[in-house]
Formats: structure tokens, sequence, C-alpha cells
């Protein structure tokens, strides 16, 4: 089951999200402070984010934030997926894939992009993402601050 997180998440989200930063998906990983600013930030209603909980079997089996920009390079609205963490005893399951399809279903006509990040080494989620029909980008992205 996919479904917006809500206040009632907050603890789950917390602790997933540590999780997810603190494993080899990521470069590095970021104060927990933010993470709890990203979560208030969902529940004060920002347009820019959005968030999702996955659930299997009864529990929380992970999550999902995505942020909406305009993109004129793309002609509309991207979809960024942020960050897709299934908690490991869920992997496997189809959890992303059913998640990717519902996330393509949900801005079907709404996005004129979808677009994520991955890890060169992670593998298994760029074959999963090829799978779907993703291409790489050949951009080097920079950034400044935090």
């Amino acid at each position: 089951m996919i479904r917006k997180m809500e206040q009632k998440d907050r603890e789950a989200f917390v602790e997933m999200s540590n999780e997810f930063y603190h494993s080899e998906a990521v470069l590095h990983s970021i104060p927990e402070s933010f993470i709890r600013k990203t979560f208030d930030e969902l529940m004060a209603g920002s347009p820019y984010i959005d968030g999702y909980i996955f659930e299997c079997d009864g529990e929380k089996a992970g999550y999902s934030l995505l942020s909406i920009t305009y993109s004129n390079e793309a002609g509309g609205l991207v979809v960024w997926v942020e960050e897709i963490y299934i908690l490991p005893k869920f992997q496997g399951r189809g959890i992303g894939k059913e998640y990717m399809d519902f996330i393509e279903e949900a801005y079907k006509g709404k996005a004129a992009r979808i677009r994520l990040e991955v890890e060169e080494g992670n593998e298994r989620a760029i074959n999963i993402y090829k799978n779907k029909g993703y291409k790489q980008l050949d951009y080097v992205q920079m950034y400044k601050g935090k």
C-alpha cells in the first residue's frame, strides 16, 4: 500500500530517513535536524514537496520524497524522486516498481518529466529504473550551500 505521509508517521520517517542517509545509496549523511525540518515542511503543505509511506503486511516498509519544480528544458513541471527507501526486510518484493508505476500514473498529464538521482554503484536500482524506461542524463551536477 502506498499512501501520503501523515503526522503519525513522523518518528518512523525520521528513523527510516536516518537509515537511508547512513546507507550505501547516498554519498554522505545529513543532520537529523534536516530530516525533521523536511517532515515539518511536508505537514505544512508545501507545494514543493510530497511524501509517501509504503506499507506491507501491516507494517511500514519504506518511504519516498518527491520535489516539484518547473523546468524550461523539460517544458513544464518536473517531479524529482528525491528519496526512495525500502527497509531491507521488504526489499525484493516489488515495492519500488509499484511505487514508480504509482508516481507515473499520479503525475500523468501533469508533469513533463520525472527525474531521479541514483548512486553509481547502486546497480540494483539502476536496473529497475532502466527497465522502467528511465535514461541517464549526462550532466555534472554542482551545488553551493548545505
